[in-house]
């Protein structure tokens, strides 16, 4: 499981796991809850290439940012990591 450190948003942190660059798993900690959930049912089982351009840029009110935004981050970085083991 890797866990990736937020920035600008509610949530404080997000814990991904991959197969490859298919999504097993997301969980956010902190944030909006139940649409956090729905975003961690929706792209489930999905491939990292086809979440990121859709997620990405995503803001919330004001902010540049986006628990949706920083999720596409933690994605690149967990596949990163997950690739240098």
């Amino acid at each position: 499981m890797f866990e990736f450190t937020t920035q600008g948003t509610c949530c404080k942190k997000i814990s991904v796991e991959l197969d490859g660059k298919k999504i097993k798993s997301v969980a956010f900690e902190g944030g909006c809850n139940g649409n956090l959930k729905a975003i961690s049912k929706l792209v489930k089982d999905h491939d990292i290439d086809e979440i990121i351009p859709i997620l990405r840029g995503n803001t919330c009110k004001t902010k540049n940012t986006s628990c949706a935004d920083q999720l596409t981050y933690a994605l690149e970085e967990a596949y990163k990591a997950e690739q240098g083991k």
